[in-house]
C-alpha cells in the first residue's frame, strides 16, 4: 500500500522530535509549514485578501510565517489573535511578522479565512467567544481553509469536539492525521493537501491509493486470472450482483451454486447445484450476500481450502470472532454487523478496526462513510471519500464480489480488499447520483482503466 501516511497525533509528535533530534530546529519545521500553506492558499484562492487566525501554539506559528509570504506574494493579508503566542516558536515566527495583529473578537472577514488556532494536540472544545468567532468570519467569508486540522477536530478520533465551519482546503504536514479520513470530521475538510516538509512518517496506517492490479498475461487463459466460487442462499438478487461483479473485476472465471436458476445472470457465469469446494482451480470463495439464515452454507466456505470473503448475511453467523483464525478470510461488517460481532471494543474507529483483525485473524473491511481496512498485522488502510450515492441497497454486494475476484487473481487479503475499495469509490464517482448498484457494476471496467 503506497499511499499517503496517517499518524495518530502521538506518532506525529514523535516523527517530529526525529527530525529535530535529526538537525532540524523546530523553527525550520515551521518555516516549511508556514511557506507550504501559504504556497497552497495562493494556488487555491489567488490574489485573495485574506484574514489568518493565529492561535497561541506552534499551528498559530505556522499561521505567522504564512502570512509573512503570502504578503511577500502581494497578497493582501491581515492576522487576527486569540492571545498571546506560549512557545518559544511561535513567539519567533510572531517576531517575523511585520504587520498588525488585531484581537479575534473584533476582526472582519475577508475573502479567504485560514484558521491556524489549534491544531493535532487540540483535546478539549473552543471556548465559546473563540468558537463563535470563528463561525463568524468562515460564515463572513468566501473561502475557508484549515491549517492541519479545522480547529474543535480531535486528530486522532475525527470527533467534533466544537462545532467548526465546513472547510474547502485543508492543509497539513507530514503525514495525513486520522481525522482527515474519519467520519465525521472528514466530512468537513474539503480538499486535503499533505505538504512534506521534511518528517520521516514511518507507518503501516496509510490512505488507500490506486492498486497495483494483477498483470494480465499475453498467454494466460480463464483460470489464471481466478475462479471465483460463491455460494448462494435464499435471495438470489444479491449473490447475482456480488457475482457479476466479480466477473467485472476481472476474475476469468464466476460460479454460482444454487439450487435452483437464478434469471439475471449473465450467460457467462455458470450456475451449478453439483459443483464442489474441493475442485483446486477454486482462488476464493464468496458467502453472505443473499444467503439468509442458513448458517450451514457459511460452514460449508470454510471447508475449503480456497481463500474466502464473508459478506451480510454470514457475518451473522460466525459466532466467535475467533472461528475465523487459520481461515484465509476477509470480513466486511458495517457497523452494526461489526459491533454484533466484536462487541464494543474501545477506541476510535481505526483502533477497534485494528483490534478486530487482531481477534479474528482475518482481515476487516469496516466499511461506512470512511471505510476502512485492517489487517491482523496491524495493517490499516483508510479509503478516500467517495460520494455519498454510494450508500444504496446492493453497493456491499458488489464490494464483496470485488474482493473474491481480487484474491482469486492472486492478490493478498489485505492488497486485495484495498483494492476493491478503492476501485468502489471510483466507479461511484463514474456513475452518476441516480446510481444504483447495477450501474455501479457496469462502471467497474471504467474504474479499473484507471490502474493501466
Amino acid at each position: 500500500m503506497t499511499g499517503r501516511p496517517i499518524l495518530t497525533a502521538q506518532a506525529m509528535r514523535a516523527a517530529e522530535q526525529a527530525a529535530i533530534d535529526g538537525g532540524a530546529s523546530v523553527e525550520t519545521l515551521m518555516e516549511r509549514a508556514g511557506a507550504a500553506l501559504a504556497e497552497a492558499i495562493f494556488q487555491y484562492a489567488g490574489g485573495v485578501p485574506a484574514l489568518i487566525l493565529c492561535g497561541p501554539g506552534n499551528n498559530g506559528g505556522d499561521g505567522y510565517v504564512a502570512a509573512r509570504h503570502l504578503r511577500e506574494r502581494g497578497v493582501a493579508v491581515r492576522v487576527a489573535v486569540s492571545g498571546e503566542s506560549v512557545s518559544d516558536a511561535a513567539r519567533w515566527a510572531r517576531g517575523q511578522w511585520h504587520g498588525e495583529a488585531e484581537d479575534l473578537a473584533r476582526a472582519e472577514p475577508a475573502g479567504v479565512l485560514v484558521d491556524c488556532l489549534f491544531g493535532t494536540g487540540l483535546s478539549r472544545a473552543l471556548d465559546q467567544q473563540m468558537s463563535e468567532a470563528l463561525l463568524r468570519l468562515a460564515a463572513g467569508s468566501r473561502i475557508v481553509v484549515a491549517c492541519d486540522l479545522p480547529s474543535g477536530v480531535e486528530a486522532d478520533s475525527g470527533a467534533l469536539l466544537s462545532p467548526i465551519p465546513d472547510c474547502d482546503l485543508t492543509v497539513t504536514f507530514g503525514a495525513l492525521k486520522p481525522a482527515h479520513r474519519l467520519m465525521p470530521a472528514m466530512a468537513r475538510m474539503g480538499r486535503v493537501v499533505l505538504a512534506d516538509i521534511g518528517i520521516e512518517a514511518a507507518t503501516d496506517w496509510r490512505e488507500i491509493a490506486a492498486p497495483r492490479l494483477p498483470e494480465l498475461r499475453p498467454d494466460g487463459h480463464k483460470f489464471d486470472r481466478g475462479l471465483v466460487h460463491a455460494l448462494s442462499g435464499k435471495m438470489p438478487g444479491a449473490i447475482a450482483l456480488a457475482a457479476r461483479a466479480a466477473a467485472r473485476a476481472g476474475a476469468g472465471y464466476v460460479r454460482v451454486s444454487t439450487s435452483r436458476s437464478i434469471d439475471n445472470l449473465p450467460s457467462a457465469i455458470v450456475q451449478t447445484d453439483t459443483a464442489t469446494l474441493e475442485d483446486p482451480r477454486i482462488g476464493a470463495v464468496l458467502v453472505g450476500p443473499g444467503m439468509g439464515d442458513i448458517p450451514q452454507v457459511l460452514t460449508l466456505a470454510l471447508t475449503s481450502r480456497a481463500p474466502v470473503v464473508i459478506d451480510a448475511d454470514a457475518i451473522g453467523e460466525v459466532g466467535e470472532p475467533e472461528r475465523l483464525k487459520g481461515h484465509d478470510a476477509v470480513i466486511t461488517p458495517h457497523e452494526g454487523e461489526f459491533v454484533r460481532l466484536f462487541g464494543e471494543l474501545p477506541g476510535s474507529k481505526a483502533e477497534r478496526a485494528v483490534a478486530a483483525a487482531a481477534q479474528c485473524g482475518a482481515v476487516v473491511v469496516y466499511k461506512g462513510a470512511d471505510t476502512l481496512v485492517a489487517a491482523p498485522d496491524g495493517r490499516l488502510g483508510f479509503a478516500p471519500p467517495s460520494p455519498a450515492w454510494l450508500a444504496s441497497a446492493g453497493t456491499g454486494d458488489v464490494l464483496a464480489g470485488m474482493i473474491a475476484a481480487l484474491r482469486a487473481q492472486g492478490m493478498g487479503g489485505f492488497e486485495a480488499a484495498c483494492a476493491a475499495v478503492w476501485l468502489h469509490g471510483r466507479a461511484a464517482e463514474i456513475a452518476d447520483p441516480g446510481m444504483i448498484a447495477d450501474d455501479l457494476v457496469e462502471a467497474l471496467p471504467h474504474a479499473i482503466a484507471l490502474c493501466w
